[in-house]
């Protein structure tokens, strides 16, 4: 499996994805119960370990009083029943930044997990880099920033989420929503310019330019 964007990234274009327009067979985990102080999560009803929640997914937390309606960062699952949540921050090295405080909350946490590593794959396959294309050389450990694919696959993502919706829902905005993501993927991989490192000096032997997909050794 790989994933060059997490769920949080999705998060910083279309909050909405984590709520009304979940995807509800995607839902790792979810209740009611839940109590926030500061950045602490706890839902005593959870097993977050034994539902695979990991950092960079995203919670969406709603309390009985309204006070606290939203999606929120997973910054670290410190324990089966207790999370580290944030306002989603500009960085992932920034602190957390504690959503208001609230009790009797109910919880969801559902993941695109599958559209990104299905982006992932289209992404390597475009590059001709294992596991995309099998029959390749270089191995997406080979490349030494992968970072730059982030965007394009958080592009992927929300395009193929939005047609999956406009398919069941036959709404004609979400087919423009999916359309619009589409065209944002296309450039952003055409933007792309991966050093690969193939003979693990530390040091780019080759380059791979998504405007063109060619060879050039540097």
């Amino acid at each position: 499996m790989v994933c060059f964007s997490k769920d949080v990234d999705i998060l910083k274009y279309e909050p909405v994805l984590f709520g009304e327009l979940h995807l509800p067979w995607q839902v790792l985990v979810s209740g009611t119960g839940g109590t926030l102080s500061g950045t602490t999560f706890t839902a005593n009803d959870a097993d977050f370990v034994s539902a695979q929640v990991s950092a960079g997914q995203v919670i969406n937390l709603q309390s009985s009083s309204a006070l606290l309606d939203g999606a929120y960062e997973i910054v670290s699952v410190d324990s089966t029943t207790q999370l580290t949540v944030s306002v989603i921050r500009a960085d992932s090295d920034d602190d957390p930044v504690a959503p208001p405080a609230a009790t009797d909350i109910s919880y969801r946490i559902s993941t695109f997990e599958p559209q990104a590593n299905e982006a992932g794959l289209t992404l390597t396959e475009y590059f001709s880099i294992r596991p995309g294309d099998p029959a390749s050389e270089i191995d997406v450990e080979d490349v030494l920033n992968t970072e730059v694919l982030k965007r394009a696959s958080v592009f992927a993502v929300v395009s193929s989420v939005y047609a999956m919706l406009a398919s069941k829902a036959e709404d004609e905005n979400f087919w423009k929503k999916s359309l619009y993501y589409k065209k944002l993927f296309q450039r952003a991989r055409e933007r792309c310019h991966l050093s690969i490192d193939v003979d693990s000096d530390g040091v780019a032997e080759i380059a791979k330019v998504g405007s063109s997909v060619r060879l050039a050794r540097d």
